[in-house]
């Protein structure tokens, strides 16, 4: 044990130590921000400097505000609620379900967006871009394109609609620009290329959604079901999804192309769904991949064709199946219109580009020759 001496001693040295840390720190400090700033004395005096003169602005740049100012009034910012019911108390409480972008489509109120900016929602609102908040009601949608039709009363003061451009005429390479809310940060302008034609992607229900723009122009959340335009600010597409593990914009963004907006929203106004063409044939993927891979063929085995049916009534004739379940191909669907068919996907994918009525030529191969049929398509389920 420390005798009385020694631990006064210590005790000395370590209260002498921590004055000494305590006089360093508040001193050093001091001395390094005196070196460090001007003195007072030795001040000048300072005006703003003269603004250089911009000059004109590039030609591009011109074109890309004045886009955006003839376009902006068009596009709208959409919110969605939701019912949900209380578990415990049994009461139903109305959510915030999430946001979107849509886009004036006609004089008549009508507003497109994407069918899953809305999908699930019990109401939506829809913020014109002077601020004035309009209660939606859904007039019809096809979750098979992502697409949805809305509809609010604009009284006397409509926005005009966004102009109609094509998308059969795209060329990757071309200049394109994308209005919407991302991450609800309202009236946002992107812009970039086209980056690729005719991709697909996984829609509702199993079935894909086909002949999608690609774009690097920037979509994030909240993008979905603003329009995508070119150059001259014409509609080309719908953003409706992006390809990213982070779920924010990594260069890779997708749209509905204008000719299949322009084709399913009249029905979705008229009727509330959108009618299918159809041939009057049944087939399965599953099916069809296992049967083509045995015979070695690229095509679509047609399994079934209903009676009375445009097929039927075309002659095309369905695969023989035994009393044992043993399928026996017949006619199998090799081409559309010279279009290749290799999957069921494919063949829904062509004819969904055509309407209740067109006549389409169908080639197809029966014990190993080639023969074209005209069909003429009716409506689907």
């Amino acid at each position: 044990m420390l005798d009385n001496g020694r631990l006064l001693s210590r005790l000395f040295w370590i209260i002498l130590a921590a004055v000494l840390l305590l006089i360093f720190l508040r001193i050093v400090p001091d001395f390094f921000v005196s070196e460090f700033f001007v003195p007072n004395n030795k001040r000048e005096y300072a005006e703003p400097r003269i603004v250089e003169a911009r000059g004109n602005l590039a030609e591009d740049e011109q074109s890309t505000i004045t886009l955006f100012e003839n376009s902006r009034d068009s596009v709208v910012f959409i919110t969605t609620r939701q019912r949900v019911m209380d578990a415990w108390t049994r009461n139903i409480f109305s959510v915030p379900s999430g946001t979107g972008s849509g886009f004036i489509w006609d004089d008549n109120g009508h507003i497109i967006t994407n069918f899953h900016v809305i999908k699930g929602a019990s109401e939506a609102m829809v913020r014109l871009a002077d601020g004035r908040d309009y209660k939606a009601a859904l007039v019809g949608a096809s979750p098979a394109h992502d697409i949805a039709v809305l509809r609010i009363g604009l009284g006397f003061q409509r926005p005009a609609p966004v102009p109609l451009g094509s998308s059969r005429d795209l060329k990757v390479g071309q200049k394109v620009f994308a209005i919407g809310n991302p991450f609800g940060l309202d009236w946002t302008l992107t812009t970039g290329i086209v980056s690729a034609l005719d991709r697909s992607l996984p829609g509702e229900g199993g079935r894909t959604i086909d002949n999608l723009i690609q774009t690097d122009a920037a979509i994030n959340p909240g993008n979905s079901g603003g329009p995508l335009l070119d150059s001259a600010g014409r509609l080309i597409g719908i953003n409706t999804a992006i390809y990213s593990p982070s779920g924010a914009s990594a260069g890779i963004g997708f749209a509905v192309p204008v000719d299949t907006v322009n084709r399913v929203v009249p029905q979705l106004i008229t009727r509330g769904k959108y009618i299918r063409p159809a041939l009057g044939i049944t087939v399965d993927g599953k099916f069809n991949d296992h049967l083509t891979g045995m015979i070695d063929v690229d095509g679509v085995v047609i399994l079934g064709v209903s009676r009375g049916s445009a097929a039927d009534s075309a002659g095309l004739k369905g695969a023989h199946i035994s009393s044992n379940g043993e399928i026996t191909p017949r006619d199998i669907i090799i081409a559309i219109d010279n279009k290749p068919v290799d999957s069921v996907e494919k063949l829904l994918s062509i004819i969904d580009g055509y309407r209740v009525g067109d006549t389409i030529q169908v080639r197809i191969l029966r014990n190993e020759q080639e023969i074209e049929i005209p069909v003429t398509l009716q409506p689907g389920e």
